[in-house]
């Protein structure tokens, strides 16, 4: 075992004072796991028999903002998942009338007692380390076989896992949660899972803003479609999302084989696989959901009109009521509501893209594309990029160039036609724009060239050359200049595979 040496100093600092110390919780769980999974703790929590206050002398450099008998200790760690490392009293297990917190924190004598408390077998395993010095010594302390849950994927409560629950309503959506950011293997103990249906209402007691973080670990979790599928058999879901589960049973028309349901979930399926971002996660499972309540006619010619304006709207009270942080909610719903957009490489013009990149953000348009994919695939569709989506990409990508200033145009020069005028003191004519074509094709053979004064002087050199020479070398220019504009279009059709 891999013991960081800030947790190391720790648990040598209580063992001179005379106080036992132990590693619990998650970090213990994923050392345990650490031959199957790559990643390691996020976090690091000990528990002790050292009182806070006993705890607050040892560790000068700490936070005590709560009534639990935790203590943030600072260890100056450069590794973020070590900077604070939470350490915690013995604790007993008391009544918990609001099914979020204890009543009365009531401390323990044994580490046992305290094990006795936590949520989930797996979670209620401890390390404690006999010599610092000897790192592979230890003890693992272990009354309700955890290790043997770890080993055969199971989450299972400590002790009734009614009681369990009732204690914290967050810990039925825990479950879950657990299983899709395991592994794909991992079930629910059959008498915890009857557990969480049964007690689903729980969550009613749960504040908006944990529910809302516990749904996002899921979604963002490997097995994100799993979660979804097992909220609504255990019937949470109605109790977070009530408009996912309208769309349960409800058919669609000849361009999709699956229900509403399930054309989300395996949308969501999609994205998840290809690690898209959270938005575009949450972006595929919502994105029909205005479906149901603009639907018209049964059958393979039903209509579904402004579905997605619609779910743009169902989308906006969903976050509203789960309080998403705005800028979130907002690209979220600019994915929902644009998802549908329509491109015809024949038809679609570079205006009609710019008003679409306004509408959505430059910053998202990739984005969209991947709620594109994620639907097609959600709807049964063999490819994720077919011919149109990629040209509209190819497209998307030219006239950011042009937007963004990367196309190489008379725009980049350090002079221009009015500079022109009043140094050579010219008229307007189209002699101006035969030097910038010229000055334009020297700046990109040798970008150098590119400030005032060089500028300045080469375009009094061109304007003595006679107008036939002048007409030549603009000609030469425009000519170089439009094989570079052919060149970048064809290195952008290869990145996107159009011919």
């Amino acid at each position: 075992m891999q013991i960081p040496s800030e947790i190391l100093n720790i648990l040598e600092k209580f063992s001179q004072a005379n106080f036992e110390a132990y590693i619990v919780g998650g970090c213990v769980r994923d050392i345990l796991l650490n031959n199957s999974l790559s990643n390691k703790p996020k976090d690091w929590d000990i528990t002790t028999n050292a009182l806070p206050e006993q705890i607050q002398t040892l560790f000068p450099d700490n936070v005590y903002e709560n009534n639990f008998g935790t203590i943030a200790v600072k260890t100056n760690s450069k590794d973020p998942t070590l900077k604070i490392v939470e350490i915690t009293t013995f604790r007993k297990e008391s009544k918990y009338s609001d099914k979020r917190h204890p009543d009365e924190i009531k401390f323990a004598k044994t580490i046992k007692e305290d094990l006795c408390r936590r949520d989930f077998t797996i979670n209620a395993i401890a390390i404690k380390l006999k010599d610092k010095l000897k790192k592979t010594t230890h003890e693992i302390i272990d009354p309700f076989d955890g290790q043997k849950d770890l080993k055969n994927k199971i989450i299972r409560t400590v002790g009734d896992p009614s009681k369990r629950f009732q204690e914290d309503g967050l810990r039925l959506m825990r479950a879950i949660r657990l299983t899709c950011e395991l592994n794909k293997d991992w079930q629910i103990e059959k008498n915890t899972f009857k557990a969480i249906k049964e007690n689903a209402q729980l969550l009613s007691f749960i504040s908006k803003e944990r529910a809302r973080d516990e749904f996002i670990k899921i979604i963002d979790s490997p097995q994100a479609a799993k979660g979804v599928l097992l909220l609504k058999e255990t019937g949470l879901l109605k109790e977070i999302i009530h408009e996912l589960e309208e769309t349960i049973g409800v058919t669609q028309n000849k361009h999709h084989i699956y229900t509403v349901w399930e054309h989300l979930w395996r949308s969501l399926d999609y994205a998840s696989k290809k690690n898209f971002s959270l938005e575009v996660k949450l972006a595929s499972l919502f994105h029909d959901i205005g479906k149901p309540s603009v639907k018209e006619g049964e059958g393979k010619d039903s209509t579904f009109y402004g579905h997605e304006w619609q779910g743009a709207k169902i989308a906006t009270k969903i976050f509203n009521r789960l309080k998403f942080p705005r800028n979130q909610s907002e690209k979220i719903i600019k994915l929902i509501r644009y998802h549908q957009f329509v491109y015809d490489p024949e038809i679609t013009t570079d205006a009609a893209i710019r008003r679409l990149l306004v509408k959505v953000g430059k910053e998202n348009i990739q984005e969209l594309a991947q709620v594109r994919e994620a639907d097609r695939i959600g709807s049964g569709c063999p490819k994720a990029l077919p011919f149109r989506l990629r040209h509209f990409l190819f497209r998307v990508e030219k006239v950011l160039q042009e937007l963004e200033g990367r196309q190489p145009s008379l725009k980049i020069l350090k002079i221009d036609g009015n500079d022109l005028i009043k140094k050579l003191q010219l008229k307007p004519s189209p002699k101006i724009g035969a030097i910038l074509s010229i000055l334009l094709e020297e700046v990109l053979d040798n970008p150098k060239k590119n400030n005032k004064k060089y500028l300045e002087n080469r375009a009094k050199e061109l304007i003595k050359l006679s107008e036939k020479e002048l007409k030549q070398k603009q000609t030469m220019a425009e000519n170089k200049y439009k094989s570079i504009l052919e060149e970048e279009e064809t290195k952008i059709k290869k990145k996107y595979y159009v011919n």
